[in-house]
């Protein structure tokens, strides 16, 4: 299951964490995000123990969305080392969040 993140853990649970991590933005209301929403659950079973995969949800959580300039839902962020490596906007395939996530590893 992916990890809840919010502007509280944010910081602990991906800029420090050891392992790459996937971080989706996405809100209850936005359809695009439903679709990209069981892909992401998905990925986080697959790479659990490789990477961190995290949603935020933009609604609960301004902070966090406003510091890496959040517009567009979804977005997916990957972030090595604390830094944002890629990024994707909008509803993609699996395999193109997977390979992604591989560049990373």
């Amino acid at each position: 299951m992916a990890l809840e993140l919010t502007d509280s853990n944010f910081e602990e649970n991906v800029i420090n964490a050891e392992k790459p991590a996937l971080v989706d933005f996405w809100a209850t209301w936005c359809g695009p995000c439903r679709m990209v929403g069981p892909l992401v659950e998905e990925l986080s079973n697959e790479y659990d123990g490789k990477a961190v995969v995290g949603k935020v949800d933009v609604d609960n959580n301004p902070e966090i969305a406003q510091k890496y300039g959040i517009r567009n839902i979804p977005t997916l962020l990957f972030i090595k080392n604390g830094e944002v490596v890629d990024k994707q906007v909008g509803a993609v395939s699996k395999d193109v969040l997977a390979q992604k996530l591989d560049a990373m590893l």
